[in-house]
């Protein structure tokens, strides 16, 4: 387990799994709260070999577990889900313990966000899934796919024409899942920023140069600025920074 500290600080004691939960927990959890988790390298880089996982660093792995601990619901872009071989979504023993004892259920909810539900229902995402998922999209929708999904997740639409990140919010705190936990991709980031509904980003700066033209984590969307507010910074002993921003 790689040792995280806070940065600067002079405890040379690493924190622990617990104190790492509280340090990221959001203390109402009846508040609609859209948190988004990225890592990027040093000069920017938000892949490397074309996969976000390929910037990984045990530091990282450490508060994504945790992220996903807190979390009602998992928010990721259909693309992502592609790109990055996502399955069926559950998670271990020690977080299972610590949400049932404080009265959560077992397993967050999975949620892909997709406009053309371009998506397989045979795929593991949904088969292999802890409770049943949901597909978040529009009114646009093929009937088609709108009807083979359906059969094994609850589609949603949040928007007409394209999913609206507001709605998306809104309908997913309507169904008892107000802590959002969004892990991309870029796209569905942009449109988080555009449209003002984003709470939370947590950071991850991986130690290295990828240089080249890899994508931000960030895209497609008009340039919006949003000011945040620094709530922590950690630091791993491999040089790994990871930093949480709320909404100023």
């Amino acid at each position: 387990m790689s040792d995280i500290r806070m940065l600067g600080a002079a405890d040379e004691r690493g924190i622990s799994d617990d104190e790492l939960t509280a340090l990221y927990e959001v203390r109402d959890r009846t508040k609609p709260w859209l948190r988004a988790n990225f890592i990027s390298s040093v000069d920017g880089a938000a892949t490397h070999d074309g996969l976000s996982g390929g910037l990984g660093t045990p530091a990282d792995r450490r508060v994504f577990d945790v992220l996903r601990r807190l979390a009602d619901v998992i928010v990721v872009g259909a693309g992502t889900v592609r790109a990055e071989g996502y399955g069926g979504v559950r998670l271990d023993d020690d977080a299972v313990a610590w949400r049932t004892a404080r009265g959560l259920p077992e397993q967050p909810v999975f949620a892909i966000v997709s406009r053309r539900l371009d998506l397989d229902p045979d795929s593991d995402v949904f088969t292999k899934a802890a409770r049943r998922p949901i597909v978040l999209s529009c009114e646009a929708a093929p009937d088609a796919q709108r009807a083979a999904l359906s059969k094994v997740a609850d589609v949603i639409d949040c928007g007409q024409t394209s999913v609206d990140t507001l709605q998306l919010k809104e309908r997913l705190a309507e169904r008892g899942l107000p802590q959002q936990h969004s892990e991309g991709g870029p796209h569905l980031f942009g449109a988080m920023i555009e449209e003002g509904s984003i709470d939370e980003l947590c950071l991850t700066v991986s130690p290295r140069l990828e240089g080249g033209t890899a994508r931000r984590i960030t895209d497609g969307h008009l340039a919006t600025s949003r000011e945040l507010r620094l709530a922590h910074a950690l630091a791993a002993d491999d040089g790994t920074l990871l930093l949480r921003y709320v909404r100023a």
